[in-house]
């Protein structure tokens, strides 16, 4: 059967690389919905060449354009965030690919799962934000969730057949980014451009900004705690420049398992959508004769401070990491429009953590309430 799926971002970079997935695999997968935030051209575009069932873009004001240019095919339109949960849990969808950037995800992951739509999950902020209600509306509803990002792709497919062996601990791999080695006072002067020159991935601005400052492991710690039921205790960083070995799993005995391969997200994008399938590909193979030398190193936390205020706000818990993840997407805009300093990041998120109001157990009013507090602290704070 052809799996029919939803692409929650469609025009950001995993979103572009599901959809070579998909053509490469038509006998396994149709799209039947597309949905971008601003980029209504490329939407038109992709929609167009996919002739999906309907497509949403997020800025209404741009509706009418994306209308008018698909007004001679079989495509139906629609405008404004809301519409995107509302398309996510529609009975037509297999799976649903949620590849939305930062706190937007997490409405239509929630959708979805109230639906009990299997989710693709690319949106690292929606289980850093609410990880105990998507958990728990996912074994409630027995849907599963599908790891994307490739650390936790990797973390997923070493743990297949393992479901009774003792965990010790995870690592997760780091490239180090674009500033690995470098100290404080060469990142005071850094500009959002050298941030953007990743040596590995190419990815959308933000996730990017996050992988140079390494605040993207921190959600990445975040995020493995709720997937695989972790205590932060069990979760280790290394960096791992070469970015071969993608994650590894410590079992109870000391054995390790390593998921490798070269740094292609189609790879886990598309284990993703097939699962448990491994589909064939002709993307291009490893070799170790061209990576003789795998090296690893620590995360030097005086530095790359985003990591160790991910560990400290997923140890405390309840709306703590809710208030990282607005205030780092805060920082992250202000400094990608040269408003801020590229080591003032961490101030501005250490702080509104600080002045944040804490909730043990809060509920999904409270995490939205939560946002809007962090965000409005946050730009406070910036000149």
């Amino acid at each position: 059967m052809i799996k029919k799926l939803a692409i929650l971002g469609s025009t950001g970079s995993i979103g572009k690389q599901a959809l070579e997935v998909v053509e490469s695999n038509p006998d396994f997968f149709s799209v039947e919905v597309l949905t971008a935030n601003n980029n209504e051209e490329l939407l038109i575009n992709q929609a167009i060449k996919y002739q999906p069932d309907m497509v949403v873009i997020a800025n209404e004001s741009k509706y009418k354009t994306v209308k008018d240019a698909l007004s001679s095919y079989p495509v139906k339109v629609f405008a404004g965030i809301s519409a995107i949960s509302q398309v996510a849990s529609m009975a037509k969808i297999d799976m649903v690919l949620s590849a939305l950037v930062g706190f937007s995800g997490l409405q239509p992951t929630l959708a979805a799962l109230q639906a009990g739509i299997p989710v693709a999950l690319a949106n690292k902020e929606t289980l850093v934000v609410a990880g105990d209600l998507i958990i728990e509306l996912a074994l409630a509803n027995k849907t599963p969730i599908i790891p994307v990002d490739s650390e936790h792709s990797a973390i997923f497919q070493v743990l297949q057949g393992e479901l009774n062996n003792p965990v010790e601990k995870i690592i997760l791999t780091a490239s180090g980014g674009p500033f690995r080695g470098k100290d404080l006072k060469f990142l005071e002067t850094v500009t959002p451009q050298q941030a953007m020159n990743h040596p590995i991935w190419n990815m959308g601005a933000k996730v990017t900004i996050d992988s140079a400052s390494l605040m993207n492991k921190g959600l990445e710690a975040i995020e493995a705690k709720w997937l695989f039921n972790l205590l932060p205790s069990q979760i280790e960083i290394v960096v791992h420049p070469q970015s071969i070995i993608h994650s590894l799993v410590q079992f109870a005995d000391g054995s390790l398992k390593a998921q490798m391969g070269l740094p292609d997200m189609r790879l886990p994008i598309q284990y993703a959508l097939g699962y448990p399938i491994r589909l064939k590909n002709s993307f291009p193979r490893f070799s170790f004769t061209d990576y003789p030398n795998l090296s690893f190193e620590q995360v030097d936390t005086s530095v790359f401070k985003n990591v160790q205020l991910a560990f400290e706000a997923m140890k405390k818990g309840g709306n703590i990491p809710c208030v990282l993840n607005a205030a780092n997407e805060i920082a992250v805009d202000a400094f990608l429009n040269g408003k801020i300093k590229f080591t003032e990041m961490s101030n501005i998120i250490e702080n509104t953590i600080n002045k944040a109001f804490f909730i043990s157990k809060p509920d999904f009013n409270d995490y939205f309430e939560t946002d809007k507090n962090a965000r409005e602290t946050a730009i406070k704070m910036i000149k």
